[in-house]
């Protein structure tokens, strides 16, 4: 049973799987996709049922225009008809869309109606679904150095006064706070270079399931693993240590 006084405020996913899913099928890639899409409507309800705070999806890499441009193609059409058919979803449940990672080179289209559904959710007050979109986070370490140097070499900071809460300012996640727990579909176990700087404490869960097989029970489980865990953020636990 999930205890409602300890969910987690951060909910990160990495969707992974969609690929594999429709390849043991004998289906096309893009079907996949098309399912892990679908997939994501369930889990965000989910996840405000439960009451969590900040649900972050891992949708799409910087790594992954590698991939054959139909599909990237095909990726970018989907991603721009969901935010098309969910805007006045989200804004139904109180839901404020938030969008991380680099507008170049992703389509026009596709930056106009991120830009639409951010606008029209900002001022939404339930859960917070951060889409990663084009996303890396090397480049966005490197990007937060750049914002502080040049506000150094402005004048308006000092190099002494960069601590980690101080760093935290100049990172896409402004405002949010860090997730408390990680989970990875598809039976991998890395975290592909998501929220390197955030992740520093999270509770780490890879599901064997496949993106598009992750259902509501599935995300419960995590969450129910997730409470079993203790969490010392580098300390100790004084109780088991007096006895």
């Amino acid at each position: 049973m999930i205890n409602k006084d300890n969910i987690p405020k951060h909910i990160a996913i990495i969707m992974d799987g969609n690929g594999r899913w429709a390849q043991e099928r004998h289906l096309p890639r893009t079907a996949g996709h098309h399912a892990g899409i679908d997939r994501v409507k369930e889990i965000v309800k989910t996840a405000g049922e439960l009451g969590v705070r900040v649900l972050t999806l891992f949708a799409f890499s910087a790594e992954n225009w590698t991939r054959p441009k139909k599909e990237i193609d095909m990726l970018m059409r989907s991603l721009n008809s969901f935010l098309s058919r969910q805007i006045s979803e989200l804004n139904k449940k109180n839901i404020k869309l938030i969008v991380i990672g680099s507008k170049e080179p992703m389509p026009k289209y596709l930056q106009n109606k991120i830009k639409e559904a951010q606008d029209r959710t900002k001022y939404n007050t339930g859960l917070i679904v951060v889409l990663a979109l084009n996303y890396g986070a090397r480049q966005e370490i490197v990007d937060a150095v750049k914002k502080f140097s040049q506000e150094a070499v402005d004048g308006k900071v000092s190099i002494e006064d960069l601590d980690i809460n101080k760093f935290n300012q100049y990172f896409y996640t402004i405002g949010l706070p860090d997730p408390d727990l990680l989970i990875r579909t598809s039976g991998e176990m890395r975290i592909s270079n998501f929220l390197l700087w955030q992740l520093s404490y999270a509770e780490l869960y890879f599901a064997k399931k496949y993106w598009p097989d992750f259902k509501k029970q599935d995300l419960e489980k995590a969450i129910c693993v997730y409470q079993k865990r203790e969490r010392r953020f580098g300390g100790i636990n004084v109780e088991k240590k007096d006895n």
